[in-house]
């Protein structure tokens, strides 16, 4: 290989330039119109939209999915995120606690970590046997055919980050006051068995990844760039027209009338800032 090869694989092989602030808000803005066309075209024709949301402890699950829903409503974008089952969940069939959530026409629900909760920090983190994991890896796919089948558009994103910048964040999250309580005693277990995590995330692509519900894997060590290539890749995923909408004007606002302000003492807050 010449000298000029060499330059040109090398080149190949960087990393991106880091993306300007102003350029990731710009292409952010742009998205944000699209997925307020994609909310209005949801309610008109009343789809049905599960996407879930899974990756190691931070990958930028939250980041991504707070991108996705600041611009729409929360009463047709729902961000579910359960907490460890109660006693009675845990006596339940393991997909109950979840069915409940999945959407009805007009909504679209996001799982931040959903029932693969079982395929991995359950499993190795001994929560469930190895015979439970085994066997939910081979149900699931039937379910999620049924889901699919009922008309839901199931969307599944495994956000993929390297050893060393999970390691970045997480420290991070340790020296930030703002961050401390993302990191819990368990992902400080979970951060020590890699490894482990990276069979159960293997066995589970292996047994998940179906042509109706298939796993999409978005790089995550650039949280900018991985929030604007998940939300275009949704969009691309389903397909949405603009919704014809009357032109809004704003009304002529009443006149006061015999109205005056009272003078009341309100309680005005103290303008610290």
């Amino acid at each position: 290989m010449n000298d000029k090869s060499k330059k040109n694989k090398k080149e190949n092989n960087a990393p991106p330039t880091e993306l300007k602030t102003k350029d990731y808000e710009r292409e952010l803005k742009k998205l944000h119109i699209e997925m307020v066309k994609l909310q209005e075209w949801v309610r008109h024709q009343g789809l049905k939209i599960c996407i879930v949301f899974e990756g190691r402890d931070g990958a930028g699950k939250g980041g991504a999915i707070k991108a996705i829903t600041e611009r729409v409503s929360p009463r047709i974008f729902r961000v579910v995120a359960l907490p460890a089952p109660t006693d009675r969940e845990k006596s339940q069939m393991y997909l109950q606690r979840y069915a409940p959530y999945w959407p009805a026409g007009g909504e679209v629900v996001i799982f931040d970590r959903s029932w693969y909760n079982r395929a991995g920090v359950e499993r190795v983190m001994g929560f469930c046997t190895e015979e439970q994991a085994v066997h939910f890896l081979e149900m699931v796919p039937q379910v999620e055919k049924a889901m699919v089948d009922s008309g839901i558009i199931l969307i599944k994103y495994w956000l993929e980050v390297s050893p060393e910048e999970q390691t970045r964040r997480l420290e991070g999250r340790i020296e930030d006051g703002r961050k401390i309580w993302k990191l819990s005693p368990m992902d400080l277990q979970s951060y020590s068995r890699w490894y482990d995590y990276s069979r159960a995330r293997d066995a589970m692509f292996a047994a998940t990844d179906t042509p109706w519900a298939p796993w999409y894997v978005a790089r995550s060590d650039d949280k900018k760039r991985a929030r604007l290539n998940i939300i275009r890749h949704v969009l691309s995923q389903i397909p949405y027209e603009e919704t014809p909408r009357d032109p809004v004007k704003l009304p002529k606002r009443q006149k006061a009338g015999d109205y005056q302000e009272p003078n009341y003492p309100f309680k005005f807050i103290p303008e610290a800032y």
